[in-house]
Formats: structure tokens, C-alpha cells, sequence
């Protein structure tokens, strides 16, 4: 097996894991999502599944990344001594190919929301004319693309670097800037007159909004937001040291997902209830909702970079992270990095426009009644990261336990009752709860 770069650290694993963990969903979706589904009615089952099945399925991946040490494909087929698992390797480095596409999309509104508010522009107060603002913006094929390929250039510029110099040295400076930033907003925000109701609707519990949409759509969000079954923490596990504590390592990216979703949480909220806007805004919260909220406050324009710097940084670590996986597959081709990322860049880039269009030109175009973004969407949301994480779980848990046993207990001691445990939720839990959401979502 050829020499493998490492992490020069746990803490840079941790990091970086929890960056791809982290992304987007933390500040753009988990705040619409609490806000549609009831608060803490959504909160509390999404920390507790992070914590269960989250844990299983993470832990599932670094264990088959490690003894893989190779990227989705080649480590499910090593560790589970059959080329017939790389099917499910293949579908993760699909699915997370996918992604790329219309992530890319979203991180370059991101980065032209940024630009905007460091050039004063966008911090108005009318609803209705900032989400005419949003919706010219987004169905504007020049400026979309321009954005998107600003944005996948940014994710190239690091993985080109490799995995010390460029992934490891990224996430060792981004994720504290993030959760400073992230705590400088909440600070400013709990400030407002009426921002505590925010917080209150965050973390009050009523019974009446605790249903089984709110509960199965937190445990469809716990997947997305530990970025299970995309690949991404197989490649980052397999340039992990022997020595490292993988439920220790696991346990962390678990709770620095949540962390940051809930920081998420409390930088929207708060500000959004102190200015009666809408917390149920669903997907338009960052965009339409947030600038409104940033005209209403003094030094607005200056919360309002700060803001959109956020959401850059979560988008910037966790595409780096996807764009590392499909790069490291291409790797296992024996194809250099330096030629890897450019034919990577310019593929995803081929399907992306796409997907930049689809707000657009595109818009009228639909597939099964989708938009190409859409279904994109939709296709590895409920299909391709459920069947890698059931892949997963599979290896792991019966095609190879005394490998994953190993794996968990070369660095700690388990007994054999949380060995037995561990098994049960990865082999058994897992599967059945991944099947029962990609059930309901169909």
C-alpha cells in the first residue's frame, strides 16, 4: 500500500472533520428548519439522534476509512474483502460529486452576499423588495455562475495543496474564526429589545409541536448536518495515526456539529424575533430574512459582513471536505493531485451551471417535476448518502467486526458490553432507522 499523508495532529482531524460536518446546514438550514418544526420539539430529538445514530454511522466511517486508508471505494472494498462493496463506495463518491454541484450554488450566493454588504448594498428593510433583490439575483444566470465558479475556485485553491498544507492548516484557522464570529453575532443580537422571545422559542418545549414530522425531520437533519454517508470522513480518517482515539475523535465532530448548529440557532433567532420578522421562513431566512434584520441594527452593515463571512467559512469547510473525497478517489486512480483537482473543478462546474440555471433560464425545466437543482437535491439527500451510510453500517457492524473492534480499541480500552452496544446501533439501529426515513421521504 503506497505511503499516505497524516494529520500532523488530533486536534487538525477534529477540526476539519467537524468543518465537513459542520457547512451550511448549520447557519442557513438549521435555523429555518427549527423555526418550521417547533423549536425544541426539533432541537432535542436532532441532539439526541446526533448523539446516537449520528455517533454509530460516524464512528462506522472513520473505522472503514482508517483500516482502508484509501478514499470510499478502495477502503469499502479492503475492509470489506469484496469488490462488490465498492458499489457503495462508488455511490458515495457520487453522491458527494453531486453535491458539489448545487452546493456550489448556494456557497456563491454566499460569497456575493458578502461582497454586496462590504459594499453597503442589500441592507434594506422591505421584505417583499428584498426577496425581489434575492430573486433577480439568483435568476441571473452571468452573475450566479460568476459567484459559483468564485466559490469553487476558493475550495480548489485548498485541496490543491494537500492535506497538511492546505485542508489541515485551513480548519485549524477557520473553525475558531467561525465560532468567534458565530458568538460576536449572538452577543450583538441578544442585545436587542425582544430578542430573548427568540431564545425562548429556540429552547421552550411544547408538547403540540412535538410530532412525527418533527421528529423524523430531525433525524433526516442529523444525517445532513454530521455529513453522513458522503464519503468525506472515510478520506479524513484514512490520514489518521494508529494511535488516535476514534470514539474520542467521533464524540468531538458530534458535539462541534451541534455546537455549531445551535450557535447557528441562537445568531438568527434571537434578532429575527426582535424585529417580529418570521422565524418560519423556511430557506429564504439567510437571504431575505437576515438583511432585514441587519437594516434594522446600528453598525448593520458591518453584522451583515460578518454574517455572510460565517456562512463562507461553514460553506468553504465542508465543500473542501467532499471536494478532498472526490479527489482522493481520483488519487486511487493513481491520478496526481495537481491534475485531479482541475478535471475535478471543471466536472462539477459542467453539472453546476446547471444547477446556478435552474433558478433561472432553467427554471421551467423540470425532471420527474423537479428542477435539475432539485433533484440533485433530492437524489443524494434520500438516496445516495442513505445507501452509503447502509453500506456502512453493513461492513462495519457484520462483513467485518473484528476489524472495526480492532479499529475502536487499538488506542482505548471498551468493555464488551459497549462493544456489543456499539455493534447493535451501527448494525442494527442504523439500518433500520436510514431505511424508515428514505421510506417516508419517498
Amino acid at each position: 500500500m503506497a505511503s499516505r499523508d497524516l494529520w500532523t495532529s488530533r486536534l487538525g482531524f477534529i477540526l476539519a472533520s467537524a468543518g465537513a460536518a459542520v457547512g451550511l446546514g448549520a447557519i442557513w438550514k438549521f435555523p429555518y428548519m427549527a423555526g418550521t418544526n417547533g423549536g425544541s420539539a426539533f432541537i432535542i430529538p436532532y441532539i439526541l439522534f446526533c448523539f446516537t445514530l449520528g455517533m454509530f454511522l460516524l464512528l462506522a466511517e472513520m473505522v472503514i476509512g482508517r483500516a482502508g486508508r484509501a478514499a470510499s471505494i478502495n477502503s469499502m472494498i479492503r475492509v470489506g474483502r469484496s469488490k462488490f462493496w465498492g458499489i457503495f463506495g462508488t455511490i458515495g463518491i457520487a453522491t458527494g460529486f453531486l453535491i458539489l454541484t448545487f452546493y456550489s450554488t448556494i456557497g456563491g450566493w454566499c460569497v456575493a452576499y458578502a461582497v454586496d454588504a462590504a459594499m453597503g448594498n442589500g441592507i434594506i428593510t422591505d421584505l417583499s423588495e428584498l426577496g425581489t433583490h434575492f430573486n433577480n439575483f439568483a435568476s441571473d444566470p452571468v452573475l450566479g455562475i460568476f459567484y459559483q465558479i468564485v466559490f469553487m475556485v476558493m475550495t480548489a485553491g485548498v485541496v490543491i495543496f494537500g492535506v497538511q498544507a492546505g485542508i489541515e492548516r485551513l480548519a485549524k484557522y477557520l473553525m475558531p474564526t467561525l465560532f468567534i464570529l458565530m458568538i460576536v453575532l449572538i452577543i450583538r443580537g441578544l442585545t436587542l429589545p425582544g430578542a430573548w422571545q427568540g431564545v425562548e422559542f429556540m429552547f421552550s418545549f411544547n408538547w403540540e409541536d412535538f410530532n412525527a414530522d418533527s421528529l423524523f425531520n430531525a433525524m433526516g437533519f442529523c444525517f445532513f448536518s454530521l455529513s453522513v454517508g458522503a464519503g468525506t470522513l472515510i478520506v479524513y480518517a484514512s490520514y489518521l495515526s494508529e494511535d488516535a482515539n476514534l470514539p474520542h475523535s467521533t464524540a468531538w465532530v458530534a458535539f462541534l456539529g451541534i455546537l455549531a448548529a445551535l450557535l447557528g440557532g441562537l445568531m438568527v433567532m434571537p434578532p429575527v424575533f426582535a424585529f417580529g420578522l418570521e422565524p418560519t421562513a423556511g430557506p429564504g431566512l439567510t437571504f431575505v430574512t437576515m438583511p432585514a434584520v441587519f437594516a434594522h441594527m446600528p453598525f448593520g452593515a458591518f453584522f451583515a459582513v460578518l454574517f455572510y463571512v460565517c456562512l463562507i467559512v461553514a460553506a468553504i469547510t465542508s465543500s473542501v471536505s467532499i471536494f478532498e473525497a472526490v479527489v482522493a478517489a481520483m488519487g486511487d486512480l493513481h491520478i496526481s493531485r495537481r491534475t485531479a483537482v482541475p478535471v475535478a473543478f471543471i466536472s462539477i462546474m459542467v453539472i453546476g451551471v446547471f444547477c446556478t440555471m435552474s433558478f433561472g433560464p432553467l427554471a421551467d425545466f423540470k425532471i420527474f417535476g423537479k428542477t435539475v437543482f432539485d433533484l440533485l437535491d433530492y437524489l443524494t439527500s434520500n438516496v445516495g448518502m442513505p445507501l452509503t451510510a447502509l453500506g456502512l453500517a453493513i461492513i462495519s457492524a457484520w462483513v467485518n467486526w473484528p476489524e472495526t473492534r480492532k479499529q475502536l480499541t487499538v488506542s482505548c480500552s471498551l468493555s464488551p458490553a459497549m462493544l456489543t452496544a456499539i455493534r447493535l446501533g451501527i448494525g442494527i439501529v442504523s439500518p433500520i432507522v436510514i431505511i424508515t426515513v428514505v421510506a417516508r421521504s419517498i
